[in-house]
This record gives C-alpha cells, sequence and structure tokens, in this order.
C-alpha cells in the first residue's frame, strides 16, 4: 500500500513543526529540523518520537 503524497505533503514534523520531506524508496517522512526520519508502515505515517530513526549525517 502507497502513502497518500498529498496528505503527506500536509503533515509536518511533531517536534519542531517544519515542514518534512518524502523518502518514496525508504518509506519514512524525513525531519531536517530535528534530525529524524519516521516511518510510514502500510501507507500509515507513524509520527511518535520512539518510532522515530536518528538520522545519520
Amino acid at each position: 500500500m502507497s502513502a497518500d503524497r498529498k496528505m503527506l505533503e500536509s503533515l509536518v514534523c511533531p517536534q519542531t513543526h517544519a515542514m518534512l520531506s518524502y523518502d518514496a524508496e525508504r518509506q519514512e517522512l524525513i525531519s531536517k529540523a530535528a534530525n529524524l526520519a519516521y516511518p510510514i508502515r502500510e501507507g500509515i505515517p507513524i509520527m511518535l518520537r520512539d518510532e522515530a530513526r536518528v538520522l545519520d549525517d
């Protein structure tokens, strides 16, 4: 199941309220401001800090 692109574009980071970028390959929403990647599982964004992956930069 793929995520709805329009819905994803309307979401913001729950920590910083900054815009997110969509990584279709990894099925994640990226918050550069918080340095986190929120997973998308079965088309549903999981916007919880405990579920997010810290970005390797």
